[in-house]
C-alpha cells in the first residue's frame, strides 16, 4: 500500500477524483467525488477486474478516510466508477433513505427517526465502525488564555444564554473581547455530537458561524484572534500550524488519549452505513466496502484518525460477507 497524505477536501494523485466538502446548498446541487479512471489495457488480469458503480455521501469528518480509500481502490478496480458527495452526516442520510447511495458515511450514531425512514422506504442497512475520531477544540494561535477548558466551560461558551459573550465572562482574566464562534452545520453529524455531549441539547449560540466545510471553519479561527471552533481532529492535524488545540479537562486529544478513552466526552467512533441489499446485488458496491473495510484502519492513520482494534475490523468484515 502506498504511503498516502490527505490534502484537505483538494483533488489528489493518480486517478481522477474529486470531493467537494460542501454545505447543505451544495449539497444539493450534488457536488461529489468521482474516481472513473480508464479501463487498462494490455493486461491479461483485465478480464477479472469488476465493473460498474457506486454511490455514497454523508460525513465530511468521515471524508478524509473515504477520499484515501477511493484513490488507492482506483488502482485495484479502475473500471468501478465510485462518487461520494459530502453533505454533512444528516444529509447524506437524507440522499440514504431517498435510494440515492449504496452507503452513507456519518460521524454519529443513526438517529431513531432516520431508522424509522428508512423502514418506511422499506430499506435495510449495516452499521459499521471505521475509526475512531477525537473532537477538536481548537483556537487562534494568539489566543494564550484559553489553552484547558472543562465541560463546564464549554458550556458557558456555547449555549445560547441571550446575552453578547466575551471571553472575561469565563474567567475574568481572560480579554474582555467578544468571542467568535465557529461550527460545523446542522446537517453535521459533529455539531449532533457536540449538542449531545457539550450543550445537553440546549441551542448553540445564534451568533455562530456554521458551515458544513470544515476548511471554512479552519480560516475563519485562523483569521481571529478571538475565535474558538471545533471539527474533527484530521483537520486540526491539517491545519495545526494555523491553529492552536485546547485541553478538554486537563486532556489533549491525540492518538493514544483518543483511543484510550482519556479524551472524554469528545472522542467518538466514525461509521459508514451500507444498503443491504445493494451488498447482496451490486459486485461493485460489495468489493468497495469489503476493500474499505480492509484498508480502513490504514487510511485512517494517514489522515489523522485513529485505527480500530484489529478484531473489529475483522468483525466487520464478516458481517458484511453474511449480507451476500
Amino acid at each position: 500500500m502506498k504511503k498516502w497524505k490527505y490534502l484537505t477536501m483538494t483533488a489528489v494523485m493518480g486517478s481522477a477524483l474529486m470531493l467537494g466538502a460542501c454545505g447543505s446548498d451544495s449539497a444539493q446541487n450534488g457536488n461529489n467525488a468521482e474516481t472513473n479512471a480508464p479501463a487498462s489495457s494490455g493486461q491479461e488480469a483485465a478480464d477479472e477486474k469488476l465493473q460498474g458503480s457506486v454511490a455514497g455521501d454523508g460525513s465530511s469528518t468521515v471524508a478524509p478516510i473515504i477520499e484515501a480509500v477511493v484513490e488507492e481502490y482506483a488502482g485495484a478496480q479502475p473500471d468501478v466508477k465510485v462518487s461520494v458527495g459530502v453533505s454533512g452526516t444528516g444529509g447524506g442520510f437524507e440522499k440514504f433513505i431517498a435510494g440515492e447511495t449504496d452507503f452513507s458515511n456519518a460521524s454519529r450514531n443513526i438517529k431513531d427517526e432516520e431508522k424509522s425512514k428508512l423502514e418506511e422506504a422499506g430499506i435495510d442497512f449495516t452499521e459499521l465502525a471505521l475509526a475512531y475520531d477525537g473532537l477538536s477544540v481548537v483556537v487562534n494561535p494568539e489566543n494564550d488564555w484559553a489553552k484547558d477548558l472543562t465541560v463546564e466551560q464549554l458550556q458557558k461558551i456555547w449555549v445560547e444564554d441571550g446575552k453578547e459573550k466575551k471571553w472575561s465572562d469565563i474567567d475574568p482574566s481572560w480579554p474582555d473581547e467578544k468571542i467568535v464562534y465557529y461550527s460545523p452545520g446542522t446537517d453535521s453529524g459533529t455539531y449532533d455530537y457536540f449538542d449531545e455531549v457539550i450543550l445537553d441539547g440546549a441551542d448553540l449560540v445564534s451568533s455562530a458561524t456554521l458551515s458544513e466545510d470544515d476548511n471554512m471553519l479552519v480560516q475563519g479561527v485562523a483569521g481571529d484572534k478571538n475565535a474558538i471552533g471545533f471539527f474533527g481532529y484530521a483537520y486540526y492535524l491539517e491545519n495545526k500550524d494555523k491553529l492552536n488545540i485546547v485541553k478538554v479537562n486537563g486532556v489533549e486529544p491525540t492518538n493514544e488519549t483518543i483511543e484510550g478513552g482519556e479524551y472524554t466526552p469528545l472522542s467518538r467512533p466514525l461509521f459508514t452505513y451500507v444498503k443491504n441489499s445493494a451488498m447482496k446485488d451490486n459486485e461493485a458496491a460489495y468489493d468497495f466496502i469489503q476493500f474499505t473495510l480492509e484498508n480502513a484502519g490504514d487510511m485512517a492513520e494517514a489522515v489523522g484518525y485513529v485505527r480500530l482494534p484489529e478484531e473489529k475490523y475483522t468483525e466487520g468484515l464478516k458481517t458484511l460477507e453474511g449480507l451476500k
